[in-house]
């Protein structure tokens, strides 16, 4: 594969021109930015299938993913999109870093700025940390999860997947069930879901799912068998265990009895209806193990996807921001 080719594939994304150096957020994305973000992943998928996986669009540029909060998987998925992509990485956690002697969050992005570093993934504890720094630094800053407020780049993997299983988002019955409240996650998708037109239910215990969460254009439902049938893509999420209080959770046992996706319960599903997870999964809590490795089954579509769509991300704002 010759560097033409390599140049191709960032050139084929479509025409519509990238005006965002940071990507904190889907609620702040219009409809077109978000499928504009989806068809660059197009480009970059392919990249996954070559015998040589990278590209030299971001040669030169160096990424750091900066950690407060501990990620494996989103870390490891961004190290590698950047590693694709040519771009130079240095990961840096809450216990190597000078945060750990008292020093604050704005002034270790600012030292990392002033070394030149091109692109800052950063995931808090804190909801509106990414933002915050965005608004004092000129290099561009990637939510990488920010508590229970946004997880945009997990949000546009899971609307790239099931885009790329149905073809399109608009129409769709996507149920979210589970732990809604605490869930990241489930704010991201359903910003990009609702934008994109499809219809959204959440599932779950009244505790975890109030009402309150109307008012973003979804439905609210506390029964779980009520809705599986008329469901194109379920999204189960893992209980939040670590940002919650107990009174919130009524105990697993009742929370698989009443909420579980269950072999028996998913009989009420239709065939091509989808079986989503972000991950981690609990097995025998969310979702029964021969579901998760099931033939409806998407979560390691998932995985592979989120390379793309990270590298899509990792190569559109790199080209805005100016450090």
């Amino acid at each position: 594969m010759n560097k033409q080719s390599d140049h191709n594939v960032a050139a084929s994304r479509p025409a519509l021109h990238w005006t965002r150096k940071d990507l904190l957020g889907l609620r702040e994305l219009s409809a077109e930015e978000i499928s504009f973000v989806l068809d660059t992943a197009d480009a970059f998928k392919q990249v996954g299938t070559r015998e040589i996986k990278k590209v030299p669009a971001l040669r030169g540029k160096t990424l750091v993913n900066f950690f407060i909060e501990p990620s494996t998987r989103t870390r490891t998925s961004f190290e590698l999109a950047a590693f694709r992509l040519s771009a130079d990485v240095i990961n840096i956690s809450a216990t190597t870093s000078s945060l750990a002697k008292g020093e604050t969050l704005k002034d270790t992005a600012r030292n990392l700025e002033a070394l030149h570093a091109d692109l800052i993934v950063l995931r808090h504890s804190s909801a509106g940390a990414p933002q915050f720094l965005a608004q004092h630094l000129q290099t561009s800053v990637i939510n990488a999860g920010d508590g229970a407020h946004e997880h945009p780049t997990q949000g546009l993997l899971d609307l790239y997947t099931i885009r790329e299983k149905n073809g399109a988002v608009a129409g769709l019955h996507v149920v979210i069930i589970g732990d809604i409240l605490f869930s990241r996650v489930a704010r991201s998708n359903i910003f990009g879901l609702v934008k994109l037109g499809a219809r959204v239910t959440l599932v779950g215990p009244s505790t975890l799912v109030p009402r309150e969460f109307e008012k973003l254009g979804v439905t609210i439902s506390h029964d779980i068998d009520e809705v599986l049938p008329t469901a194109d893509v379920v999204n189960l999420l893992r209980i939040q265990h670590e940002r919650q209080r107990k009174e919130y959770f009524p105990g697993i046992g009742e929370y698989v009895r009443l909420f579980g996706l269950t072999s028996a319960r998913a009989k009420r599903l239709k065939p091509d209806c989808l079986i989503m997870h972000p991950g981690p999964i609990n097995r025998g809590v969310e979702i029964d193990s021969d579901l998760a490795d099931g033939m409806q089954s998407v979560i390691l579509d998932q995985v592979t996807n989120g390379l793309a769509v990270r590298m899509a991300v990792l190569y559109l704002c790199a080209g805005v921001a100016t450090p």
